[in-house]
């Protein structure tokens, strides 16, 4: 089993043109306690590796035997002819079917664009691989009509390819047995995906550094501020306010005493002015 508790790994097989690199960059990222081995298959090989259980989940192109293997899309590619660089089809940025008619088009048996007969001439036999057909195609002997990866892949400083806008297309997906779907295949589909680590499908790993953030117990500061019990300061103030007013109130002079009569000085000043009066005249 690829996902024992003794010894857990995972098998990842791919066909040539994908590049599985980024994603297993984020495996390792992931899962580095899970070594992933990848297995080079060639096309034709990738359906019977993944039914005999040699691989857990391959990179492969379509067509796939979806009675027993699973398959998730990833992307289609864009159809190229490789051609020599000094070829005519390298003035124009792109060609047509119609403008490989007289060219003499190589079929080689690896071929993964599934079409029975390619556009054009077919050359005197069938080259035995796709690498077999870019030496011929470097030796002018015809052109070759392949997904971008693998021109890409099989790259000559003397070749060039051109976009092929009506030619067939090869998609390449994501597939593994049916019936072995396991906790290992989930994180990996959920790579291919885009889910992030915290994702609530497929098993989930979260870090332990965010698991005990996320651990967030009732702050004892904020439970003790919230307690908020009449102020002593506040009631002091209004007890003081209270006092104030009450002291003030007996302190006040009576209506009637203001009335009834004058302060002290008023009353000797008044006494004064009444003694002068009084005062005889001296006669002369």
């Amino acid at each position: 089993m690829t996902d024992s508790a003794d010894s857990p790994s995972f098998r990842l097989a791919y066909v040539p043109g994908v590049t599985p690199a980024k994603w297993v960059r984020v495996w390792e990222q992931r899962s580095p306690d899970v070594p992933l081995t990848l297995l080079q298959v060639e096309p034709a090989e990738a359906g019977d590796v993944l039914r005999d259980g040699r691989a857990d989940a391959g990179l492969v192109r379509l067509p796939v035997d979806r009675t027993v293997l699973s398959a998730i899309p990833l992307y289609t590619e864009t159809t190229v002819v490789v051609v020599p660089k000094d070829h005519v089809i390298t003035a124009a940025d792109e060609v047509t079917l119609d403008d490989l008619a007289d060219e003499v088009v190589l079929h080689p048996l690896d071929d993964v664009l599934g079409w029975d007969r390619p556009p054009g001439e077919p050359a005197f036999e069938r080259p035995a691989t796709t690498a077999d057909a870019i030496e011929l195609v470097a030796a002018n002997i015809g052109v070759l009509v392949v997904p971008q990866s693998l021109a890409r892949l099989h790259h000559r400083r003397d070749l060039t390819y051109r976009p092929v806008t009506d030619a067939p297309q090869s998609s390449v997906v994501l597939s593994w047995p049916e019936e072995a779907t396991t906790d290992l295949v989930e994180d990996f589909i959920g790579i291919v995906r885009g889910r992030t680590v915290n994702s609530t499908r497929g098993r989930t790993r979260p870090l332990p550094e965010k698991a005990g953030k996320t651990e967030k117990p009732g702050k004892p500061e904020k439970a003790g501020k919230t307690e908020k019990p009449g102020k002593p300061e506040k009631a002091g103030k209004a007890g003081k306010a209270e006092k104030a007013g009450t002291s003030g109130r007996a302190r006040k002079p009576a209506a009637g005493t203001r009335a009834a009569g004058k302060s002290p000085r008023a009353r000797s000043a008044g006494a004064a002015k009444s003694a002068k009066r009084g005062k005889p005249r001296r006669r002369s």
